[in-house]
C-alpha cells in the first residue's frame, strides 16, 4: 500500500508536505492569506503526547479562520504503535509518524514540535509513562520548545486531572504543560536553556475538552459552562472553496499508517476549551481577546502595520506584483526593529510574500541525489522571475562551504536563467539520518546532546543555496535547501531530499536468525556502495561460543547504488545461547558498520535512516510438528518470515482464492493482526474458515480491535467471545500458567514461567473478555493493581479442529527473537498433532 490514492484540490497540492517535496506555487487568494496571517501577531501551540491525538480542526481554524501562528507539540514520535501501511515499527515507524504529522501541518497550517519522550507502547497511569520517560528531561524539553515559540495561548488535548482514566502517555502531557507553564519565566528553572533563547510567559492555558469528556451530551448540556470559550470550526473559506472542517479531515488522514484517512465533513460544528490558567477572556469566542495581537505590539511596528494593513484592504488579485514597493519598504522598516523574536518570524514570512506576489522560482538541484563526504556535486541553479519587478540576480552562495556564483543579472520577466555551481562536501560532514536517532537510546528517551535540535521535527538538511537578489536597488538573501528534482515516466516530476550518505553501507537481510537445533545455517551480508569503484573486505563480529567463517570476505562494486551479497557459515553452540553478529566493512583502512533503510510511500518525502547493522542470533532447542502452515496477511507483520526461521514452509493466501477445501493442504492457518479490521473480503470467507477448522484444520486467530475501525464480521469465532481493550503493557508482568495440563502448554515443547523471560513492549493486547465455556483460557496475566487477565491466550475444538484466538503480542516477539515467543506459537501451530502422532505410533 505505497501509493496516496486521494487527489487534492488545487489548494491542497500548492501546500509542500515537506521542504524535500515540490516548492510553494501560491494562487492569488493563497498569496492573500499569507498577508493576512502577516498581520496577525498571536501565537498558539497545540499540546498532546502522540501523532494523531492533535485536533486539527482547531490547528486548522486558529491557522485559518483566526490567522495564527499555530504548532502542535507532541510529546512523541508514536515509535510505540502499529503500522496500517507496511512493516515499520519502533524507530521507524517514528520517522514515518513524523514525517505524516509534517503532512498534516502542510495541510492545516500549522507548524510541528517534538520531544525527546521514546513512546515506549501503552501506559495505563502517568507514574509509569514520567518514570520511564524521565519526567525532569521531558519537563524541560516542552518548556525549551514554549520558550522559543512564544505562545500567547497553550491548548492541552487531554485533561491534567484525570489520571488513570486513559493512556498515561495522554494525562502525562496535560500535567507537563501545565507544570511547564508556571516554568518558562522562571530564570531559575532549566537555566542551561538561558544560553539560547530567553524566558517568556503565556497569557492562557486551556483544556480541549467536549462533550465526551462529561459522560454524555446531556451532561454536558447541563453543565457550568463559565470557563468555556466556544468555536465554530465548521467556517466555509470562500477563497479557498474548502470549509475548515474539510481541510482537517484532509490533514488528520495523512495519518496513514494509524488508518486515520476518513471521508471528510462539511458544516457548523462546536469546539470549546476549558480556561485553566491564566485570565479569562470577556469574549468567550475569542482565544487572543486582550491580547494585542496587531504590529503595535513591537516597537517600531506601527509603521510597518501602516503600510501593510493598507496593502491588506488594497490586495490587487489579477496583478499582486504591484504592491512589491510597499512590501520591500515595510521589508527596510521590520529589519530595523528591536524584538529578535518577531523580527527573526516576520521577515521570514515578509520574504515569503515578496517571492510569492513576483512569481520568483529559485531553486538547487544537485545532480545526484546523495553523495559522500570528501567528494563534490554540481548544482543546477534556475532562477526566475515572473514579473514586470525589476530584480537583479546578485549572487549565488552555498552557505556551508562558500563556493559562490556572481551573475549580477537582471532577471527579465518569464526569461529562465540557469547556472551551475560546485559543492565541496567536507570531510567532517555529518550523514543524513533523523537526528534523535544518531547516539542510543533508552526505554523511554531518545538521546539528543545538541540542545538547538531538541524539539525539531527533522534534522536539518546539510547544504543549503543563498540567493541574493536586488529589488531596485535593495538587496534581500533567500535561502533554499538543495534539493534532487528529477522525473520517472510513472510519476512525472518529483523531489527528494539532497543526502550525505557514507561511502558504504551494510545490511543483512534477516534481523533475528533463529537456530532450531545445532545444524550450520548460511548467514548472507550485502554491501552497498555510496560511491564508484569501492572495494573492501568485510567481516563478523560475533559472541563466544559460536564459529564463523570465513574470517573475512572480498568484495568490489563497479557502480554507485549497486550491491553485492557476500556469504557467511555460522555454526551455533550445542546449548541454548543469544547475541549479536555485526558486520564490519573496511574500506581502506575506514570501518562502517550502519545499514542504510529507506522509507519510501507517495505521501511523505523520502526518509534515510542510518541504524547499526546487526542480527540477533538465537539458538534454541525447539520442537514442531507439521510443516505446511498458510498465512492470511493483516495489517502487516513479519510472522511469516519469522516462522520460517524454524523450519516451517509458510504459504500467504489472498483471501479471495479461499474456498471450500483449498485450506485442507496446511497443517495450520494464521491469521495476521487486524485482519479481520482491514481485509473486508474476510467476512465472506469466514465460513471456510470455520468449515477448515471443522474438518481437523488448526486456525490460529491474532489480536483485532472492536473499537472505532470495528470488526467486518460478525462470527469471529465458532462459539461466542467479546473483545475488549484489556491489554497488559507491562512486558515483565508475571505470567500465571492456567492449564498446566493442556497439550498447548506442553506439546511439542514444555512451556515454562521462564518462557515469558526478555518480552518486549508488552505482553499483550485486546484480549476477550468474556467468552462461551467452550474455550479454555491458558494463560493469566496482569499489570500492577489490576485484576488478572485470563483472555490473552484461549482455545476450543471445533469439530475436528481447534480454534485459537490471541492477543499476545508475537507480532513484536518473534521479530525480537523472543525464545519463549517462538516455543509458544510452535505449539499453537502444532495442536492436535500430539493425538495423530500416538495414532501413527501404535500403527506402526
Amino acid at each position: 500500500m505505497r501509493k496516496f490514492l486521494v487527489c487534492f484540490t488545487a489548494f491542497l497540492c500548492s501546500i509542500p508536505l515537506s521542504h524535500a517535496q515540490s516548492p510553494k506555487k501560491l494562487s492569488s487568494s493563497e498569496i492573500y492569506h499569507s498577508l493576512q496571517k502577516l498581520n496577525f501577531l498571536g501565537t498558539a501551540l497545540y499540546v498532546a503526547a502522540h501523532p494523531d491525538d492533535e485536533n486539527t480542526r482547531l490547528i486548522a481554524y486558529l491557522s485559518n479562520e483566526v490567522k495564527a501562528r499555530t504548532a502542535y507539540l507532541s510529546l512523541t514520535r508514536g515509535d510505540g504503535g502499529q503500522n496500517l501501511i507496511g512493516p515499520e515499527l519502533r524507530e521507524l515507524l517514528g520517522v514515518l509518524r513524523t514525517q505524516e504529522l509534517l503532512a498534516a501541518r502542510g495541510v492545516d497550517g500549522g507548524e510541528q514540535f517534538f520531544t525527546r519522550a521514546n513512546d515506549f507502547g501503552f501506559s495505563k497511569h502517568p507514574d509509569e509513562t514520567l518514570k520511564i520517560w524521565d519526567k525532569e528531561a521531558v519537563l524541560g524539553d516542552v518548556v525549551w520548545v514554549i520558550r522559543n515559540l512564544k505562545p500567547d495561548v497553550i491548548i492541552n488535548r487531554f485533561d491534567h486531572r484525570t489520571p488513570g482514566t486513559t493512556h498515561g502517555h495522554h494525562t502525562s502531557s496535560a500535567m507537563l504543560s501545565k507544570e511547564a507553564f508556571d516554568l518558562v519565566n522562571d530564570k531559575n528553572a532549566y537555566p542551561e536553556q538561558l544560553k539560547y533563547t530567553e524566558v517568556w510567559q503565556p497569557k492562557r492555558q486551556f483544556f480541549n475538552t467536549g462533550w465526551w469528556f462529561y459522560g454524555s451530551q446531556e451532561n454536558f448540556r447541563k453543565a457550568d459552562k463559565t470557563n468555556l470559550l466556544h468555536f465554530d470550526v465548521g467556517v466555509y473559506y470562500p477563497m479557498r472553496g474548502l470549509s475548515n472542517n474539510e481541510i482537517a479531515s484532509i490533514a488528520s488522514s495523512q495519518h496513514l499508517c494509524q488508518g486515520f484517512g476518513r471521508i471528510s465533513t462539511r458544516g457548523s460544528q462546536d469546539e470549546y476549551i476549558e480556561l485553566i490558567n491564566g485570565d479569562l477572556p470577556k469574549d468567550k469566542n475569542n482565544i487572543f481577546d486582550g491580547i494585542n495581537t496587531t504590529w503595535s505590539r513591537v516597537e517600531g511596528g506601527k509603521a510597518i502595520g501602516k503600510i501593510l494593513y493598507a496593502l491588506e484592504k488594497e490586495f490587487d488579485f489579477v496583478n499582486p506584483s504591484k504592491h512589491l514597493p510597499e512590501l520591500v519598504k515595510a521589508r527596510q522598516l521590520l529589519a530595523n526593529i528591536k524584538d529578535a523574536h518577531w523580527r527573526k518570524l516576520k521577515l521570514k514570512e515578509l520574504d515569503d510574500l515578496i517571492l510569492s506576489i513576483t512569481g520568483l522560482y529559485l531553486e538547487a538541484s544537485a545532480q545526484t541525489a546523495y553523495t559522500n563526504p570528501e567528494s563534490t556535486v554540481k548544482v543546477n541553479i534556475e532562477a526566475l522571475n515572473r514579473s514586470e519587478a525589476n530584480i537583479t540576480l546578485k549572487s549565488i552562495k552555498i552557505e556551508e562551504t562558500g563556493e559562490q556564483l556572481t551573475p549580477n543579472s537582471k532577471l527579465q520577466n518569464n526569461q529562465r536563467s540557469t547556472y551551475e555551481i560546485s559543492l565541496n562536501v567536507a570531510k567532517n560532514t555529518g550523514y543524513t539520518s533523523p537526528y534523535w536517532l544518531s547516539d542510543q537510546g533508552s526505554l523511554g528517551m531518545y538521546t539528543v546532546n545538541d540542545q538547538n535540535l531538541i524539539g525539531k521535527a527533522e534534522t536539518p538538511r546539510a547544504f543549503h543555496a543563498n540567493f541574493t537578489l536586488d529589488f531596485n536597488g535593495y538587496p534581500i538573501s533567500f535561502t533554499r535547501p538543495i534539493v534532487r528534482r528529477y522525473s520517472r515516466p510513472d510519476k512525472g516530476e518529483l523531489y527528494r531530499p539532497f543526502e550525505i550518505l557514507p561511502e558504504a553501507t551494510v545490511a543483512m537481510p534477516d534481523k533475528v536468525v533463529i537456530f532450531a537445533d545445532a545444524s550450520t545455517k548460511e548467514i548472507p551480508v550485502t554491501i552497498t556502495a555510496g560511491r564508484n569503484d569501492l572495494s573492501g573486505s568485510v567481516r563478523l563480529n560475533y559472541p563466544e561460543g559460536w564459529q564463523v567463517s570465513p574470517e573475512k570476505i572480498d568484495f568490489n562494486i563497479a557502480q554507485k547504488g549497486d550491491g553485492q551479497t557476500v556469504t557467511f557459515k555460522v555454526v551455533p553452540p550445542s546449548g541454548e545461547s543469544e547475541g549479536n553478529i555485526t558486520p564490519m566493512v573496511n574500506v581502506d583502512g575506514k570501518v562502517y558498520s550502519k545499514e542504510l533503510i529507506s522509507i519510501t510511500y507517495d505521501h511523505v518525502p523520502q526518509q534515510s535512516i542510518l541504524l547499526p547493522a546487526k542480527t540477533k542470533i538465537v539458538r534454541l532447542n525447539i520442537q514442531k510438528v507439521g510443516e505446511h502452515i498458510g498465512y492470511i496477511v493483516g495489517a502487516g507483520d513479519k510472522i511469516p518470515e519469522s516462522l520460517e526461521q524454524i523450519g516451517y514452509n509458510v504459504h500467504l493466501i489472498d483471501p479471495s482464492t479461499i474456498q471450500k477445501g483449498s485450506l485442507d493442504k496446511y497443517d495450520a492457518v494464521v491469521v495476521g493482526i487486524r485482519a479481520y479490521n482491514v481485509v473486508p473480503e474476510l467476512r465472506f470467507k469466514q465460513r471456510f474458515l470455520l468449515d477448515y477448522v471443522n474438518e481437523g484444520g488448526n486456525l490460529v486467530i491474532q489480536y483485532n480491535t472492536a473499537g472505532r475501525r470495528g470488526l467486518n464480521i460478525d462470527n469471529l469465532a465458532p462459539y461466542p467471545i467479546t473483545l475488549s481493550r484489556d491489554r497488559v503493557t507491562d512486558e515483565n508482568s508475571k505470567v500465571e500458567i492456567l492449564a498446566k495440563d493442556h497439550s498447548l502448554i506442553n506439546y511439542p515443547n514444555a512451556i515454562k514461567e521462564g518462557d515469558f523471560d526478555g518480552w518486549v513492549q508488552e505482553r499483550g493486547l485486546y484480549f476477550p473478555n468474556s467468552w462461551d465455556k467452550q474455550f479454555t483460557p491458558i494463560l493469566s496475566m496482569n499489570d500492577a493493581g489490576e485484576s488478572a487477565k485470563k483472555g490473552s491466550l484461549i482455545i476450543a475444538p471445533y469439530g475436528k479442529g481447534n480454534y485459537i484466538y490471541t492477543g499476545l503480542s508475537f507480532f513484536r516477539e518473534l521479530p525480537a527473537g523472543v525464545s519463549g515467543a517462538y516455543k509458544l506459537f510452535a505449539n499453537m501451530l502444532s495442536i492436535g498433532k500430539e493425538k495423530v502422532e500416538k495414532e501413527n505410533a501404535i500403527k506402526g
